[in-house]
């Protein structure tokens, strides 16, 4: 088991700073991996010292939080859950629907997949417009008071709509992609995350994957690859961002890490609250991602990865304009 530096604050807990993202198995880069391998590789995270789980009820349209009752709900009280609702990916409400009587009917849902009574940590996976903050954050607060959630969160909100729902009840966490090519939380999440003492967890903290210098030539991305649709991985701005990931990795070897490890290592190095969940569907990464928790990379090594990888040295936008349309966060101008 890899003991952390030092464990950081999610909640009511002191959790290891690198979570696992539980998306990667059933879900959105390619075929989801075996059904037994995908439980395999959730108790052998476990086993390896992660306590810090994070799934959502679109993941596989449910399969992820199930996976993850056989795969380790009989020994709940060694981590710390965390799931999301907010977004339907099927039916009539199709799209993004935080209504009061939605995120209900979704909690129970996803407990009943994930056979407990209780998670730590409850996302809205998108903001919704059409919905008052305060209606959506009142219904987190009755959760929270029906026992059933120990904290709330938001995904891919603004600052100044996270200050109004933390106004409303106090937040438990934001989830927004935080890397070193996609810094839109340094445009106002980050600072406003570590003034009101929320933790800031970053999913994608490797780039979707890039960022770990094993993908050579973007076009061969399966059909089921969502990367696919990301114009940084298009023939038009992978070579230039593949050259820039070359070097990185050159940096990465330099100072004895792997590049993966070293943009783990870059993320959380952005504040004391700031957590990563990287996902995988591989073993040998898992325990390469949960090194990154326990080694020491100099500080102008950190400094160099950052001015070498960033919003303005990356050829084009982590999403296309109809996908864009639906995140609530700062853009760069």
């Amino acid at each position: 088991m890899i003991v952390p530096h030092t464990p950081r604050r999610l909640g009511a807990r002191l959790v290891n700073p690198v979570g696992l993202g539980c998306m990667n198995v059933c879900w959105a880069y390619g075929d989801a991996i075996d059904r037994d391998a995908a439980v395999a590789l959730f108790r052998g995270a476990l086993d390896a010292g992660y306590d810090h789980f994070d799934t959502a009820n679109i993941y596989g349209l449910g399969q992820s939080e199930e996976i993850l009752r056989d795969a380790v709900m009989d020994r709940r009280g060694e981590f710390y859950l965390a799931t999301k609702t907010g977004i339907v990916a099927t039916g009539p409400n199709r799209g993004i629907d935080c209504r009061p009587e939605a995120i209900a009917a979704s909690i129970d849902e996803s407990l009943a997949r994930l056979g407990t009574d209780f998670v730590d940590l409850f996302y809205m996976h998108r903001f919704d417009p059409k919905v008052p903050i305060a209606d959506s954050v009142g219904a987190m607060a009755r959760l929270v008071e029906a026992g059933k959630i120990g904290g709330y969160g938001v995904s891919e909100w603004s600052a100044a709509h996270i200050r109004e729902a933390h106004a409303v009840f106090p937040m438990t966490a934001v989830q927004h992609e935080y890397s070193l090519w996609t810094r839109n939380v340094e445009l106002g999440v980050l600072q406003a995350t570590a003034e009101l003492g929320i933790a800031m967890v970053a999913f994608s903290p490797v780039g979707r994957g890039a960022l770990c210098a094993t993908l050579g030539d973007a076009s061969g991305l399966m059909d089921k690859d969502l990367r696919r649709t990301m114009p940084r991985f298009t023939a038009d701005h992978w070579p230039h961002n593949r050259a820039l990931i070359e070097r990185f990795e050159a940096l990465a070897l330099g100072a004895g890490v792997t590049a993966a490890q070293l943009a783990l290592v870059w993320a959380m190095a952005q504040g004391e609250h700031v957590h990563v969940i990287p996902g995988t569907t591989s073993p040998a990464h898992m325990a390469e991602n949960l090194g990154a928790s326990a080694i020491d990379v100099p500080a102008d090594v950190i400094a160099t990865a950052g001015e070498l990888i960033n919003h303005a040295s990356v050829s084009g936008p982590r999403y296309n304009a109809a996908t864009q349309a639906a995140i609530d966060t700062e853009e760069f101008a």
